[in-house]
């Protein structure tokens, strides 16, 4: 039996414990009620959070899409101010390009073909998207000049590094005899190598865009043989194979060229730019680039006068006993004998020229075209004759030559004028009936004179459209022609408008009497300009 202290003594230990287990109970208790307070505050905390969230999301995304569709414009606007700049820069070419083309080639041929390279790509802008704009004609007109320099320079550094081989020199060699030790082979200098590289580049330009092909090909030919030559490889050269000589010289290379094989003509190609084929003729009715090509070469052969004639003799004119054997006999060969001999060449050249281009013009279905277009040509010879000593040249032994060139050039104007008979021929008084003045007019001799205003007016307007296009590059003659227009056109309309000016014989005038006798004129004045 437990004793009564121990007993009471263990009781009060429990209960110690007892109510220590119920403090650490209460406290739990209450750490579970913070806790359920701080989880139920989280969770609101974290509901109102996403609340906001999806608030943020809906209120984002809205303006998320907005940036990217503006980011989106922006880019387009970006991408169209560039093309747009880059369209704007077509319509500056001819001002930005209008200097460096003014002063020319000369010393700057790489910035010059740099410019060329821009207006010739404003012209293909221009052709492709805007065919009608007078922007195309500026440009087109500044990359015929900038070809037209191109050439010159070209002509200018053949004329002044060109050193022609004296026929002397070569009469030497060729009458040397072969079994002669040659003391010295005797070179001729070849261009400086800045000039050689010129040309070079000038040339394939020009040979890019269907400019002086011919007139090249004999250039390289001459040069070939003067330069990469020696005189002892002229001297076998002529000895044993003359005819092929004959082959490779300046004049028959240009003979060849001035009458070649017809072939029939062919849908050209996008890089046939034969500028002999029919297809390439001149819209405009200007001057013909075998013209001009052949009217440069045979400038360029000025500076050969005596090497051309000796070989023109060496081609059958003089008789092979006559050819003198020795260095003295060689400097007593008759220059005036050679100079004839090429005069008949040259005049030669100009009849196959003459002939070939009134063969060119049959292309041209509007007789009117065809004359502007010869009367371009012959004038172009004329005017290249006279400023150069080729006309001197030709009149040696054909004085008459430029009068012939006059004639041709007089009887082109006047079948030109022929395509105005059209137009004058309402204005003439055949059919109009005889009346007194204040006479009442019949239904008939009203409908008469209605379509004399009509024919006139639809004449005139149709000619000066489609001549407006074509082109007379002298100014000289092109205002000769006008004149000449205009007198004809306006007199014959002054007076038949003077005798209907009393007639009644319309309620509506001026749906007949479109045009003032001035405007007719001014009309006219306008022909043959593009720009206009």
């Amino acid at each position: 039996m437990i004793p009564t202290e121990d007993a009471s003594a263990r009781k009060r230990e429990i209960e110690d414990k007892l109510k220590q287990e119920q403090e650490t109970l209460s406290f739990i208790r209450e750490s579970l009620e913070k806790s359920d307070q701080l989880t139920k505050g989280m969770v609101s905390i974290l509901s109102s959070f996403e609340s906001r969230l999806m608030q943020l999301e809906n209120s984002i995304i809205p303006v998320h899409k907005q940036t990217e569709n503006l980011q989106r414009l922006q880019e387009n606007v970006d991408k169209t101010l560039s093309c747009l700049d880059h369209v704007i820069s077509y319509y500056h070419v001819a001002k930005d390009t209008d200097k460096i083309i003014r002063e020319g080639p000369a010393g700057r041929l790489d910035e010059y073909l740099a410019c060329i390279a821009k207006i010739q790509k404003a012209v293909e802008y221009f052709q492709d998207n805007n065919p009608d704009s007078p922007e195309l004609n500026t440009v087109k007109a500044r990359f015929e000049k900038g070809k037209e320099l191109l050439e010159a320079e070209f002509r200018s550094l053949l004329t002044r590094y060109s050193k022609p081989v004296p026929p002397i020199l070569i009469l030497d060699a060729i009458g040397g005899d072969e079994d002669m030790e040659v003391q010295e082979d005797v070179t001729l200098e070849h261009l400086p190598e800045a000039v050689l590289q010129d040309i070079i580049c000038i040339s394939a330009w020009l040979v890019e865009y269907g400019r002086n092909q011919d007139f090249m090909n004999v250039y390289f030919q001459v040069r070939s043989s003067q330069l990469d030559r020696s005189i002892k490889g002229l001297k076998e050269h002529f000895r044993k194979n003359s005819a092929t000589s004959a082959m490779h010289s300046p004049a028959v290379q240009t003979k060849r060229k001035e009458t070649p094989t017809k072939k029939p003509p062919k849908r050209p190609g996008k890089d046939d730019n034969d500028p002999d084929k029919e297809y390439n003729m001149p819209k405009d009715g200007t001057v013909h680039e075998l013209t001009s090509n052949a009217i440069l070469f045979l400038q360029q052969l000025l500076d050969f006068q005596e090497t051309a004639g000796a070989m023109l003799a060496s081609q059958g004119k003089a008789e092979p006993q006559s050819w003198p054997q020795s260095s003295s006999s060689a400097s007593s060969y008759s220059s005036e004998f050679s100079r004839r001999l090429l005069s008949t060449y040259i005049y030669k050249v100009l009849g196959n020229l003459q002939l070939n281009l009134s063969n060119k013009a049959k292309v041209y279905e509007d007789p009117a075209l065809r004359a502007v277009f010869l009367h371009n040509n012959y004038n172009y010879i004329l005017k290249s004759l006279e400023k150069s000593e080729l006309i001197q040249l030709v009149a040696v032994t054909h004085k008459k030559v430029e009068g012939s060139y006059r004639e041709l050039i007089e009887q082109e104007i006047q079948n030109y004028q022929r395509s105005w008979l059209k137009v004058t021929e309402h204005l003439t008084e055949r059919n109009i009936p005889a009346f007194q003045p204040g006479t009442k007019l019949k239904d008939k001799e009203r409908q008469i004179i209605k379509d004399k205003f009509k024919g006139f007016n639809e004449g005139l307007e149709e000619l000066c459209k489609i001549q407006q296009g074509w082109a007379v590059p002298d100014k000289e003659q092109r205002d000769a022609i006008r004149q000449a227009e205009k007198r004809v056109v306006s007199e014959a309309y002054r007076a038949f408008l003077q005798r209907c000016a009393n007639i009644s014989f319309t309620k509506n005038p001026e749906k007949y009497h479109r045009y003032s006798p001035e405007q007719v004129e001014e009309m006219i004045d306008k022909l043959f300009d593009t720009s206009a």
